[in-house]
């Protein structure tokens, strides 16, 4: 049995499962039937995240151990709630050699190592090259022996038996592995890893022995009765994502299992075992909707205003895939082209072809489709590669082939760095849209596109995870609501940011436009906040500065900029009421977003603390502490019978979120089906509606709009005839046509349940 809606808890060191413990009582009063976790296994030590697993054979000690996971257990029962966790498949932890005893036991005993395959590492380059020395000449002069192992400053690693005697150089000099440069980990790494990150290395769990190794413990909780579902994390990763599914569905028969898998628009997921995604796709279409697709051109305008515009998104991902694919995953592409020595001109190829990939990857023979077109687009930009394109594709199309499959680990990773963090940094026309799982091209979604995607969801997947805000999104759904208005006031926009950018100047544009929609998408920010994004953005844009090699001079001018916005009383004071003149209409959106995530078809998930207004940006911007105590003090004085503004607090939006979710987990037969509904009347299309089943959601699209044509007039719904509850004001309708204007008295949303 699905969920029939979570609750996403970041379980960290300072919010440990004791504390997840604790909001038990008020997830069963929110109304989710499920708690939904961070990774819950043994990680680095402090890992804020827990995705860099270290130990897959116990509970996390800094999160309270095996007793603080029983007793999370106990707590969940009393409560009637379940559990789903995420899981990591793809990679371990290796930042703290130590803390993993298959990679230490690695390190110490090389290809004879017990461990040896469990990490997918190539032997024949040699030793095990770990770039973490300081770029310097002389950095092995550091080395000292101390206790039986080799110490470079804070870092320890282990000795063989046998090699302990010397200089610490020399018995540097006889180990299974090479302490290097940092420098070298893109370009010389002989080890897998996650994207760019030397610290995680990737692991063989299509090994089956690797598989139970890793896995164990979680199912045993799953056997034990304590876990529901599980999350898992990239599988775009594994070698054969397919095969791995097919095993842990047969391991976990019952479990409701969704993948972290990030479908490109119009995208078909792979014919997997699973219950669907962790819900990108549902976001890309919910925040699309409220969307003004017709004022697309303004913002072409302006943006070729700000930044001459001569770069289209499809231009720049091709060069920032090709930048990455050649670069920062140098070490990959170095790997592939070993396996084929005999063509010279094969890494020049292969990431080309990557470069060209139109998805994230290929799970052949599934997406096949995806390397001819890669292959074409290949052909076309680069002609003189013509012949070696067609001798890799003859292999790159073969599943059972090597460079076919590492091909494909590759692929993902390349979109994922090339795009996510570093094309959305650089394409700003409208960030709204620059979020995983959309495509910044399509500016918006059209109500028609909206429900064919709904009714497609409803056939294909209905127990598919459904998402507006997660640990890892850009932006939070409440700023992406609240950014949406400006695509329905371009010429405010126009007019103030073309001013702003001349009166805090910045020598990248793009990334101006950036942080100005930032700053106006979250108002009002800390300036500590948005200089940490800024910053964030601009390393991470790699345009004016990097994380590799930072510009002291560029970001000097970045932190002038943001500065400025606090410390010049007349532009603080105008970005502060240009926001004020957005905040309305985005919390409708906001409103809409949620009420239309949470009774679409699939599983609704809640991100910590998004029940409220939540306007965070990215990563750790959205982990901060969440104020559990103010929302259950709210929810008490709901049940109590308050209904709240849609103010300044959030309240309202925690009706919404609170009610839909308790009606979902008790009347889940109202969400069996869905069937658009269309409102009569001049304003119509300012009506987003759907019945589920006996749940008809309605949500105002398009507010500003809405109200220049002096509002709902005589619009109307047209039901069935039965008598209806709407759920948020508890309010009884009858007759089979009902007024809008009275339906959305209170809020910009309504949930009615037929009677």
């Amino acid at each position: 049995m699905p969920p029939s809606g979570t609750y996403r808890v970041q379980v960290r060191p300072e919010f440990p499962l004791s504390d997840t413990a604790a909001l038990a009582d008020y997830l069963a009063d929110l109304g989710v039937s499920h708690l939904y976790t961070s990774p819950l296994l043994a990680a680095v030590p402090g890992s804020a995240h827990g995705y860099d697993v270290v130990d897959h054979t116990k509970v996390n000690p800094e999160l309270g151990g095996e007793q603080g996971r029983l007793d999370l257990r106990g707590a969940l029962d009393a409560a009637g709630l379940g559990l789903v966790i995420d899981i990591v498949p793809n990679h371990a932890g290796v930042a703290v050699p130590s803390e993993n005893p298959t990679w230490w036991d690695v390190l110490k005993n090389g290809e004879e190592s017990k461990y040896a395959k469990f990490y997918d590492i190539d032997w024949s380059r040699g030793r095990l090259l770990i770039p973490v020395l300081a770029d310097s000449p002389d950095a092995l002069d550091d080395l000292r022996v101390e206790d039986g192992e080799l110490r470079y400053y804070d870092k320890r690693y282990p000795i063989a038996d046998g090699t302990g005697e010397g200089t610490a150089r020399e018995v540097h000099d006889r180990q299974h592995y090479e302490l290097a440069n940092w420098t070298r980990g893109d370009s010389g790494l002989n080890y897998r890893r996650f994207f760019a990150i030397v610290d995680l290395a990737g692991l063989r769990v299509e090994d089956p022995e690797v598989f139970q190794a890793t896995h164990a413990e979680i199912l045993r909780w799953y056997a034990e009765g304590a876990v529901q579902g599980i999350r898992v994390d990239h599988p775009d990763g594994l070698r054969a994502p397919g095969e791995y599914l097919e095993r842990l569905r047969a391991a976990a028969p019952d479990a409701w299992l969704v993948v972290e898998k990030i479908l490109e628009p119009g995208e078909e997921p792979p014919p997997w075992p699973v219950d669907g995604t962790t819900g990108y796709d549902a976001l890309a279409e919910v925040c699309g909707v409220f969307v003004d697709t017709s004022t697309e051109r303004f913002f072409d305008t302006l943006d070729h205003h700000l930044t001459g515009g001569e770069v289209t998104w499809q231009t720049l991902v091709h060069q920032t895939k090709h930048t990455l694919a050649t670069t920062q995953l140098a070490a990959e592409l170095q790997r592939m082209a070993h396996l084929v020595p005999e063509i010279e001109a094969a890494p020049k190829a292969l990431a080309e072809l990557a470069a060209c990939f139109p998805v994230y990857r290929s799970y052949l023979p599934f997406g096949a489709r995806h390397l001819a077109r890669a292959r074409a687009e290949a052909g076309r930009r680069r002609p003189e590669l013509i012949p070696v394109l067609d001798q890799l594709t003859a292999r790159l199309r073969q599943p059972s082939e090597e460079l076919a499959q590492r091909f494909q680990q590759y692929t993902g990773a390349v979109m994922a760095k090339g795009v996510e963090d570093t094309a959305f940094y650089r394409w700003t026309r409208f960030t709204a849209r620059n979020e995983v799982g959309c495509d910044p091209c399509q500016f918006g979604v059209t109500p028609d596109d909206f429900h064919e995607a709904m009714e497609s969801r409803q056939r294909t997947r209905p127990q598919s995870m459904t998402t507006l805000s997660t640990h890892d999104t850009k932006r939070s759904e409440d700023v992406r609501a609240r950014l949406a208005v400006l695509a329905e006031v371009p010429g405010d926009w126009t007019e103030v940011v073309r001013r702003w950018v001349r009166v805090a100047p910045l020598p990248d544009p793009a990334l101006a436009h950036l942080v100005w929609q930032a700053a106006v998408g979250a108002w009002p920010i800390s300036r500590e906040r948005l200089q940490a994004y800024a910053l964030k953005a601009a390393r991470e844009s790699g345009a004016g500065t990097s994380w590799i090699d930072p510009d002291e001079r560029f970001e000097g001018r970045l932190a002038e900029m943001v500065d400025k916005i606090y410390d010049d009383p007349a532009l603080h004071r105008e970005v502060d009421d240009f926001a004020a003149s957005i905040t309305a209409p985005g919390r409708s959106n906001a409103l809409g977003q949620k009420l239309i995530q949470l009774t679409m078809p699939g599983v609704p998930d809640v991100y910590q603390g998004t029940e409220l207004w939540d306007h965070s940006l990215v990563d750790p911007d959205n982990r901060r502490p969440v104020d559990f105590s103010l929302r259950r003090a709210l929810l008490a004085r709901m049940d109590d019978g308050w209904l709240p503004p849609v103010d300044d607090s959030g309240a309202a939006k925690l009706l919404v979120t609170s009610r839909t979710l308790r009606l979902r987990r008790q009347r889940p037969e109202l969400f069996a089906s869905y069937r658009p509904v269309f409102a009569d009347g001049r304003v119509g299309e300012h009506v987003l509606a759907f019945d589920r089943g006996g749940a008809v959601a309605v949500a105002t699209r398009l507010p500003v709009g809405l109200s220049r044509h002096g509002g709902w007039g005589d619009t109307t719904l047209s039901l069935d005839g039965h008598s209806w509850t709407e759920v948020f004001t508890n309010t009884s309708y009858g007759g089979n046509r009902l007024s809008v204007a009275e339906l959305l008295r209170v809020f910009p949303v309504a949930l009615l349940v037929k009677e």
